[in-house]
């Protein structure tokens, strides 16, 4: 019993140190925005990439997947050069 409870433990914290998981909440409404305006702000070579991970993220909070949503999110914030702890303060300072 004790040694479930213990690798359970394991596997929650190695779950919580994942980088989506240690980013700022994920908001279905909030968050493609910022990326939206960051990208516009920044117009790149991968404007479209982002784009298609943001659009990828939304149906995934459409249906109801918050994690798998994150992690585009992510990604898309990522070829941005920045993350989405950060992602906040990125597009307020503009």
């Amino acid at each position: 019993m004790m040694t479930r409870l213990f690798a359970l433990a394991v596997t929650a914290a190695a779950v919580a140190s994942t980088p989506v998981a240690a980013a700022a909440p994920v908001s279905c409404k909030a968050t493609p925005a910022q990326i939206r305006t960051l990208a516009q702000a920044k117009a790149g070579a991968d404007t479209n990439k982002v784009l298609s991970l943001v659009a990828t993220g939304e149906k995934l909070c459409a249906e109801d997947a918050k994690y798998e949503a994150g992690k585009k999110f992510a990604a898309a914030a990522k070829l941005l050069g920045t993350d989405l702890a950060s992602l906040a303060t990125a597009t307020s300072g503009q």
